[in-house]
C-alpha cells in the first residue's frame, strides 16, 4: 500500500450505523465533528438513556466532587442483572441495581483531563449503541460495563478554547486541573480531592477486572490516531502479566487493526524522535493504571494523537472501548483464571517490589509508522527547530523497551501498627479496602521500626507536595507500646496486601511518606543550648567509655568532623537518651510475630 494512502486511512472516520436524530450526541450533531458535549449535555444524555432503557441501564450518584456536584456511575448490564431492591448508591434513575451473577467488569472512566474529551463523547455513543444495536446488546450478557461519564467535573465546567495549545480540536473543551488546581491523575494514592475519594469507593465496590481511562497524548508527530499505555506487565503478578502480554494485548491490537485503527505503544522516548527507541511508561500508583494494578486489575490508557482531527480521535476511542468489551467477553474465562491465580500468588508472596527501573538490556521490536523529522530555522529565534514532514511517512523497526526490574523491595510483615493520631492515613486505608482493627487495650510488643537516615526532597511543589524519594532507612527492633484505639492492619489473604505495602512502606515511590503525610516527625521539637549541654555531654562521655570510644573513632576517621565542635556536640546529643525518640522515627511499626495482637 502506498505510504500516503496508508497514512490517510489511519485517520478516516469509519462508517457506523446512523442513530435516530433524537439520539444523536452533540458531537454527532456537528457536521464538522469538532464539538464535545458540555457537562450538562452529557448528564442529560445519560438521564435520557436511563429513562428509556431501565432494564439495562442504571444511573446513580456515586459521591461528591470538589466541584460541589456529584460523581455519577452508569452501569450497563443484561436485564437478568437487575431487580427491584434498592441500592445504597444515592438516587438512582433507571433500573434498581442488584447484580446476581459475577461477570467480568469493565470500568471506563472519562474526563479526568477534560481538555482530552474523546472518551466523554465516545462513551455516550457506545452506551446508546449497546442498548439500541442487537449485536452489541449481546455483549451485556457477557460483560458488566461501568462508566464514569465525567470524573473531573470541576475541570469540565472550566470550558475554554485555548489551554490545549498543541491540540487539534475540539472547538471548546475543559481544563486539566480540577477546582483545587489538582491533576487528578496524580491523586489516586493521596486522594486529596473529593473526586478521588468517591472514585476509590466506587472502584472498591466494583473491583473491576479491566479499567480504562481515556486520554489524549502530547509529544511527537506520527501516523497513528491511537496509542496505548497498558499496565506495565513487569509489575503485575506473573500470571496476570503473562495473560496481558500473551492474550489480551495481542487481541486488542488485532481488533483495532481490523477496525482500521492500527495502534502503537504510547510514544515515549529519550532521544529527539521516536526512532531513538520507545520506552514503556512506568505508571506508579499515583496514576490510575498504577493504582488499579495494586488490586490485580489490568489497566489501559488509550491516548489518541493530539494532532489528528477530533472526529477520528473520538471514533478511534469508540472502537477501542468496543474492542475491549468484545475481547473481555471472549476471554472471560482466561481473564478470571489469571486474576484468581494472581490473588493466590499474592496471598503467599513474602517480598514485594517497591521501586522500579527500566531494564535497557531487553527490548522488543515494533514496526513504527512515523514521519521523517528534520530541522529548519525558527521564525522566532533563528535557531534550528525540530519539525515532522507529513509528506514523508515511513514504517521502520524501532526498539521498544518494555521491561522493568525492581530496585527496592521489602518483606511483608504480619501487620502494621498505626497510632490513632494518624487519622487521615487511617481514613484513606479504609476507603481503599483495608480493615483497621482498633486495639481493645494497650499492648507492649516487639516490633520493627524505621528511622529516616536520608532522603531527597523536590525543590518545588508537585501537586501541592514536596515529594520525598531515595529514602534511606535504619530499621531497629524495639519493644513499643501502643494504646487502646490504635490500629492494627493485618496483611492476611483478604487484605489489599500490595496496596498496603506500597503506601505504608516509606521507601515506595508513592508511599504516604513520599507524599509528605508524616513530615511532622522530621522536625525536632526539643533541643539544647550549647553552653548548657557542653557540661552534661562531657559527663555523659566520662560515664560511658564505649560512647567516648565511638566518638574518638569518628574523629580519627573524619578530619572535618574532628575540627567541628558543634557537630561533635550534636553527635553526643543524638546518641544520648536526651534526644527525643520520635524524631525521624516512622510512626507506623511493622509487627513480625505470629497470630493476632487483640
Amino acid at each position: 500500500m502506498f505510504p500516503l494512502l496508508l497514512a490517510s486511512l489511519m485517520t478516516l472516520t469509519p462508517t457506523l450505523p446512523t442513530p435516530a436524530p433524537a439520539w444523536r450526541t452533540p458531537f454527532e450533531n456537528d457536521p464538522a465533528g469538532n464539538t464535545t458535549a458540555t457537562y450538562a449535555e452529557c448528564l442529560a444524555y445519560y438521564q435520557k438513556l436511563a429513562a428509556a432503557y431501565p432494564q439495562h441501564l442504571h444511573l446513580a450518584e456515586a459521591g461528591p466532587t470538589d466541584a460541589g456536584l456529584p460523581l455519577h456511575e452508569v452501569v450497563l448490564s443484561s436485564a437478568v442483572s437487575f431487580s427491584m431492591p434498592s441500592t445504597d448508591q444515592g438516587q438512582a434513575q433507571g433500573g434498581k441495581l442488584k447484580l446476581t451473577a459475577r461477570k467480568p467488569v469493565v470500568f471506563i472512566q472519562n474526563g479526568i483531563h477534560p481538555g482530552e474529551p474523546e472518551g466523554i463523547d465516545a462513551s455516550m455513543m457506545l452506551a446508546r449503541d449497546l442498548l439500541q444495536q442487537k449485536s452489541l446488546l449481546k455483549l451485556l450478557d457477557q460483560v458488566t460495563v461501568v462508566i464514569v461519564p465525567v470524573y473531573n467535573i470541576d475541570g469540565m465546567l472550566n470550558r475554554n478554547a485555548t489551554t490545549r495549545v498543541n491540540q487539534n480540536g475540539p472547538a471548546e473543551y475543559g481544563f486539566r486541573g480540577n477546582a483545587r488546581h489538582l491533576d487528578l491523575n496524580r491523586d489516586y494514592i493521596k486522594q486529596e480531592s473529593r473526586n478521588a475519594q468517591s472514585f476509590a469507593r466506587l472502584f472498591q465496590k466494583w473491583k473491576p477486572d479491566v479499567f480504562v481511562e481515556t486520554h489524549t497524548s502530547n509529544g511527537a508527530d506520527y501516523q497513528y490516531t491511537m496509542t496505548l499505555i497498558a499496565t506495565q506487565h513487569s509489575k503485575l503478578a506473573p500470571a496476570l502479566g503473562t495473560y496481558l502480554q500473551g492474550q489480551l494485548l495481542p487481541a486488542l491490537y488485532k481488533g483495532m487493526e481490523q477496525k482500521k485503527w492500527p495502534m502503537t505503544p504510547y510514544v515515549d522516548f529519550d532521544g529527539e524522535t521516536p526512532e531513538s527507541g520507545l520506552q514503556a511508561f512506568l505508571e506508579s500508583p499515583r496514576y490510575s493504571t498504577g493504582y488499579a494494578a495494586l488490586f490485580n486489575t489490568i489497566g489501559f490508557m488509550p491516548e489518541t494523537h493530539m494532532l489528528k482531527a477530533y472526529a477520528p480521535r473520538v471514533h478511534a476511542t469508540y472502537d477501542f472501548l468496543k474492542t475491549v468489551l468484545e475481547t473481555v467477553s471472549q476471554q472471560a474465562e482466561a481473564l478470571a483464571a489469571a486474576r484468581a491465580q494472581a490473588a493466590a500468588d499474592m496471598a503467599a508472596q513474602t517480598t514485594f517490589p517497591l521501586t522500579w527501573a527500566l531494564d535497557d538490556s531487553q527490548h522488543e521490536t515494533v514496526q513504527f509508522r512515523g514521519y521523517e523529522a528534520g530541522h529548519k530555522p525558527s521564525e522566532i529565534s533563528g535557531q534550528p527547530r525540530l519539525y515532522y514532514d507529513r509528506t514523508r511517512p515511513f514504517t521502520k523497526p524501532v526498539k521498544y523497551y518494555n521491561t522493568f526490574q525492581p530496585t527496592t523491595t521489602a518483606g511483608r510483615p504480619t501487620a502494621y501498627l498505626i497510632p490513632k493520631a494518624w487519622s487521615e492515613v487511617a481514613d484513606i486505608l479504609r476507603r481503599n479496602g483495608a480493615t483497621l482493627e482498633p486495639l481493645t487495650q494497650a499492648v507492649s510488643v516487639p516490633v520493627e521500626v524505621y528511622y529516616f537516615e536520608d532522603f531527597k526532597t523536590t525543590p518545588k511543589p508537585f501537586e501541592g507536595h514536596y515529594l520525598h524519594s531515595q529514602v534511606q532507612l535504619r530499621p531497629r527492633q524495639e519493644t513499643a507500646t501502643f494504646h487502646q484505639g490504635d490500629f492494627v492492619v493485618y496483611l492476611n489473604e483478604s487484605a489489599p496486601i500490595r496496596y498496603l505495602m506500597e503506601t505504608l512502606e516509606p521507601q515506595a515511590t508513592d508511599s504516604f511518606f513520599a507524599w509528605g503525610f508524616f513530615d511532622s516527625v522530621l522536625q525536632q521539637k526539643e533541643h539544647y543550648s550549647d553552653y548548657v549541654f557542653e557540661d552534661l555531654a562531657a559527663d555523659l562521655l566520662r560515664r560511658d567509655p564505649a560512647l567516648r570510644e565511638r566518638l574518638e573513632k569518628l574523629k580519627a576517621g573524619n578530619p572535618a568532623f574532628a575540627a567541628n565542635g558543634k557537630a561533635q556536640l550534636e553527635w553526643v546529643y543524638q546518641s544520648s537518651a536526651y534526644h527525643e525518640p520520635g524524631h525521624n522515627r516512622y510512626p507506623v511499626a511493622r509487627w513480625l510475630g505470629p497470630g493476632m495482637l487483640n
